[in-house]
């Protein structure tokens, strides 16, 4: 929704610090409710995120982070079925940006927040086998993202309806936004040359090779308060 401010971001590792730039970049998302099984990983994410402006909210649980929010983003590691977020977590009007669920048998959200929900992916057949519309039927309407961007299907129908995208990674989308920044970064002159194949210290602090911390900064971060449990 265009008013969207508040963001959950629950799973803190090396793609983390990225969703929430493009999120406060392109929406003006400015609030973030966070949480991680790892408390190492929700240190890490504040201590990068330190110099954006955002509102960090630390959070007990899954629960917690996604009430009130506006937007959900799961980014989570384990390789299994797992409900990371559950029907009943999410209001009207909320959308979920899926990223975790990225191989077959592995899933972030619960089937019946699927059924209730507008779901739109990549590549259909290929979310189909390794995203969270794995769990449904191979008949189930999805809308794909290309459909929407060219003008030929809706996005969100209503105010109230839960928007989900199940992302799952898909080649030729990375390969072409790629090119583009690619061609954009010659035009402008900007940017730097960087290793394709990235090797950071820690494999969860991607964002670090970008955003290099000096030792001042180590331990400053946009915390605001901790909540408990919901």
């Amino acid at each position: 929704r265009p008013d969207s401010k508040t963001m959950a971001l629950i799973g803190l590792g090396a793609q983390s610090e990225f969703q929430a730039c493009a999120f406060h970049a392109v929406l003006g998302v400015d609030r973030l409710r966070v949480f991680d099984v790892d408390p190492d990983a929700v240190e890490k994410f504040e201590r990068n995120m330190a110099d954006f402006g955002l509102t960090i909210i630390r959070c007990a649980n899954a629960r917690s982070a996604a009430s009130g929010a506006d937007i959900i983003t799961t980014i989570t590691a384990d390789k299994k079925f797992a409900t990371i977020v559950t029907d009943d977590m999410v209001g009207p009007g909320t959308h979920i940006n899926a990223v975790g669920g990225d191989c077959p048998g592995k899933t972030e959200l619960a089937r019946d927040l699927l059924l209730r929900s507008e779901i739109f992916v990549e590549y259909a057949p290929q979310t189909r086998s390794e995203g969270e519309i794995q769990q449904l039927g191979p008949e189930h309407p999805v809308t794909e993202l290309r459909d929407v961007l060219a003008g030929y299907r809706p996005g969100r129908t209503s105010k109230d309806a839960i928007t989900i995208f199940d992302s799952v990674g898909f080649a030729i989308e990375d390969f072409s936004v790629l090119r583009l920044l690619r061609d954009l970064a010659r035009e402008t002159g900007v940017g730097r040359t960087i290793e394709l194949i990235a090797e950071p210290a820690d494999p969860k602090d991607l964002f670090s090779l970008l955003h290099p911390l000096d030792a001042e900064q180590e331990n400053v971060a946009t915390l605001v308060r901790t909540e408990q449990p919901a």
